[in-house]
């Protein structure tokens, strides 16, 4: 059972949990229904469709490494809001991180809070990400702004746990490779208490 809070909660049976690589899962989820989708938006994004049309979760979590410049390497977030760092469509006249004529809001707000867990908001994007100025995300990833979004279409509950590896500044590669193998034991503490 995950227990989000007191009033919600979700048989393991019926939670799909997606990750981008093997490695973020280690061994500690081998007894649940896994997705690995590869890194990146498109590949997260056909992956989970595809997943979806033979599979139907009440849950899907999302679990994965990222960076932040604010959260401590190996703290764990829980990130209730989303956007798509590298859509900048600003010459045509659109926002920053506008998609434009999607009629979608910038910011995307599909995401269980986990109590305890410290609250953030995700800049996804297809890039390894080491420069952030006055960016309005604190944790930088490359798949889950497309996967709350197909959550939210699809009317499924979304809850994103994401483990900080790397400071997302000009040690974030080798920092990554160090820390990635330690996000399996964080979630499961977390998830399977």
């Amino acid at each position: 059972m995950i227990h989000i809070d007191e009033h919600t909660q979700v048989a393991l049976a019926d939670t799909l949990f997606v990750f981008a690589l093997e490695a973020e899962a280690g061994d500690g989820f081998s007894h649940v229904d896994t997705l690995f989708t590869g890194i990146g938006k498109i590949n997260a994004a056909i992956a989970l469709v595809r997943a979806l049309q033979t599979r139907r979760p009440k849950l899907i979590v999302n679990l994965g490494s990222a960076g932040s410049p604010r959260h401590g390497r190996g703290a764990l977030v829980c990130c209730t809001q989303f956007l798509q760092r590298d859509m900048d469509v600003t010459p045509l006249g659109f926002a920053r991180y506008e998609t434009p004529l999607a009629n979608r809001p910038v910011l995307l707000e599909h995401g269980l809070a986990l109590p305890g867990v410290p609250l953030g908001t995700c800049g996804t994007g297809d890039s390894f990400e080491i420069s952030h100025h006055d960016a309005p995300y604190d944790v930088i990833d490359m798949e889950a702004y497309v996967l709350a979004l197909i959550a939210q279409d699809e009317g499924i509950p979304f809850l994103c746990l994401k483990y900080i590896s790397d400071d997302a500044g000009s040690d974030a590669a080798q920092d990554w490779s160090v820390q990635v193998h330690r996000a399996s034991e964080a979630f499961a503490k977390v998830l399977f208490r």
